[in-house]
Parts: C-alpha cells; structure tokens; sequence
C-alpha cells in the first residue's frame, strides 16, 4: 500500500488537476483535505475540458473513491452543480463519491463579506481573495460558530449555530449598507441542497481509516500551493487554509507517517493570480508570450495570471516544508521557441544574498538568474525523457538540482496522454 501526496509547489494553477488525474490510474481513493471552490483544477481527457472546484480530480478514474475531508469549506450550490454535471454525463455513476460530516459549509453571506471586505481595506492593497466565501467560513470555523455538513441534518443545532454566525455577521455587513439574511432565509436556501448531497454524506475519518487498513493505494490532493499557505506563504497574500503536506493530516485525520511519498507540482515557469510580492515576474513582451502561448487565465476567476521565471528558491522552500520526495514539472512545452530561459538560483536583498524565503522584503528582492539555452523544437508529442531536445534536458536537471528533488513526471501538453512519467511514486 502507498499513500501519495500531491501539493502545488509555487502559488496555485500548477497543474494539480492533470497530476492528480494521472497518479489516479493507480489509486483506488483520492482525497480531497482543504481549500474551497477558490481552486480550479483542469482536465484535458480525449480534448475534452473539465473544470473541478471541489471533487476530486479522480472523479475521471472508474477505480477511484473520492472524498471530501473534514478539512474543505464546501459551498453547497457549486458541490451540487459540479454532482448534477457528473450525473448528466454519467459519469458519477461509475464513480464512487464521499462527503465529510465534519466539513464546513460556505453559506451566501460569506461571499457577500468576501466582496465587500475585498473592496473596502482602508487604502490597502487588495488580498486578491477569489471572493469566494472562502476567508470568512474559515472565520467562523475557528470562532467556534461554523456550521457543519451534519449540523444541516439537525435543524434545532442548524438554527443556534445560524444565529451565532449571524450575530457575529450583522454589524460588519449592516456598516457597509448591507442586509444580514435571516435565519429562515438560509435554511430554506440550505434545505434542497443538503438532500441533494445526503446520500453522499459520511464520517470520512473512518472511511479512510478502513480504507488504509486494507491496504488500498490513496492519492492526497491539495489545493492552491505551498506559497498561499497561511503560515508558510506570503503573508498576509495567502489563502485562509494551510497548503502544505502537513494540512492533509489535519484536514483527513490521519497521522503523518500514513504518507508515503510527497509529490511537488511546479510549472517549467512560475505564475501568481492576486496581489503579493513575486520576484521573478515578467511585465515584458517574454511574460506576455508565456501567458498566451500557457493559456494561463485562472480557472475559477478568469483572471490573467501574472507569469514569471522559475524561482529555485520558491521551490526549495517547498520541498523543505512539505517533506518533497519528487517533483512533477508542467508545461514545459509552453517554453519551446524562446532564444533563452532563466532559473532564479537566489535573491539579494539589501545588499546581500540570500537563498530563503524572508519574513519582510521579498517584493523588493532582486533575483539572481542562471541564464540557459532554449530550444525551438516542438516538444507536445515526445513521450520519452531521453527524446528531449538537450537543452530541455539540461533546464530540467538544473531545476532537479536546485529544487533537492528528483523530477517523476513531467507535462508537455495539457492532454493526459502528453505526459512522460520518468518514475511512478505508487511504485515506491
């Protein structure tokens, strides 16, 4: 039996979709722990896109079991939504799905906060938040006044747990001109959506627990990526959840010697969505091109993302906080034609070189490149590392060396079958 955890080593849209989809051939349960619908992961399956914001990207494997731990925030209409597309193409049928009881709900007036709070920060730079709810269920989840998948099945606790929020709630929203529902409001609004979702509902604790005892391969998702985690990114420009590898124990409930191996997902290149310091960007003719040539607009918000160099750094500090044991390398079919790539091997700041992450001053880091040959051929339809152009090879075993980890795949399209699988971490 191994246990695998995947984890986006830079800010989020690494590719964890594709990934997922792919080590899912080989897991008969994929684990989604936490996060929202803030994160968009991607599928190209026959040249068929498909978007997923909460289930699990092995939703596509007949073998799979999916599950939805304790540790998500779950916005009913989109989990909904996402079970009806799934059924419409029957897809939901051959697939078995699981929803945790203790998983907080995002409720409408989550996202009603997120926007307003988004728009009002006294002068300050925008979060970037997705506007999702995301931020303010968290909120309540650690004020001790959230409510949970289960609490929806318990309308005497539904209705205490509602007021509770919505006391908390009120002043903030009735400052900016707004109107705090009432509890009837939510529980009408939550009612067809919870027996939607009822047959799907379990203690997922148990399930997994089962599931390890019998020795089942299990694929962990995360979502986001190690640099919006609330403790180890870049605060305050972070997600509400923790992204990195340690979060799936929390957010499952298993201890972490259950995980076997940490795969890291990077892009060949580095993106950030939102606001916050990003050393490596490109606001030139060359990050223009990747963000065309990389289709890279968020999958939730649509927004463009902003598009620089790989950062070794970046990715260093990944493999250092989650453990990394291998690392997935996407896209890096999007830099063939360029005369010249770069790796950024550290910064300086203030005078000084460093090859950390600071606590103060990475907006104003200067970074340090590497400056490699690119290479013009066309790269989407080689399935064998060996048959890389050499220059591609040397990129990537540079970016091996500086990351600490050794590269088990690597995307050169965004089809699952444009992908070279240089080692399997199920085969450990």
């Amino acid at each position: 039996m191994t246990v695998v955890s995947v984890i986006g080593a830079q800010w989020g849209d690494e590719g964890k979709g594709k990934v997922v989809d792919i080590f899912a051939e080989w897991a008969e349960m994929v684990v989604r722990y936490q996060g929202g619908n803030n994160a968009g992961h991607t599928l190209v399956v026959g040249g068929q896109k498909t978007i997923f914001h909460l289930i699990p990207s092995g939703i596509l494997r007949e073998n799979a079991r999916c599950v939805l731990a304790q540790g998500l925030v779950i916005d009913l209409k989109v989990l909904t939504d996402e079970i009806d597309k799934l059924d419409e193409s029957g897809l939901l049928a051959k697939a078995s799905l699981h929803i945790s009881d203790h998983a907080h709900v995002i409720l409408p007036y989550h996202l009603t906060l997120d926007r307003i709070r988004e728009e009002d920060r006294s002068g300050a730079v925008p979060i970037g938040s997705t506007r999702r709810g995301i931020g303010p269920c968290y909120e309540d989840k650690i004020g001790r006044r959230g409510i949970r998948i289960g609490d929806l099945y318990q309308p005497e606790r539904l209705a205490e747990l509602l007021e509770s929020s919505l006391a908390y709630w009120r002043p903030m929203l009735a400052a900016r001109g707004e109107t705090a529902p009432s509890i009837a409001d939510v529980t009408a609004y939550l009612a067809p959506l919870a027996e939607r979702i009822r047959p799907f509902v379990t203690d997922t604790v148990a399930l997994v627990h089962d599931a390890l005892d019998e020795d089942v391969p299990t694929l962990l998702e995360g979502a986001q990526g190690v640099m919006l985690d609330i403790d180890h990114g870049t605060y305050p420009f972070v997600t509400s959840s923790n992204t990195i590898a340690g979060a799936a124990c929390t957010g499952i409930g298993v201890g972490p010697t259950a995980i076997d191996e940490v795969v890291l997902i990077a892009k060949a290149y580095t993106t950030r969505v939102g606001s916050g310091p990003f050393p490596t960007e490109l606001s030139d003719a060359t990050g223009d091109c990747i963000r065309e040539v990389g289709a890279e607009f968020g999958s939730t918000t649509g927004r463009p993302r902003r598009c620089g160099w790989f950062d070794a750094v970046v990715s260093r500090h990944a493999a250092r906080v989650c453990g990394g044991t291998w690392l997935a390398i996407t896209k890096l079919d999007v830099l063939s034609g360029l005369d010249e790539v770069r790796i950024c091997t550290g910064y300086r700041l203030d005078g000084r070189e460093i090859n950390a992450i600071p606590l103060h001053g990475l907006d104003r880091v200067e970074p340090i490149y590497r400056t490699m040959p690119g290479w013009k051929e066309d790269i989407t339809g080689v399935r064998d590392a060996a048959q890389l152009p050499q220059a591609a090879k040397d990129y990537l075993n540079e970016i091996e060396r500086l990351a600490g980890c050794p590269i088990c795949l690597i995307s050169v399209g965004p089809g699952r079958e444009q992908t070279i699988l240089t080692h399997n971490p199920f085969d450990t």
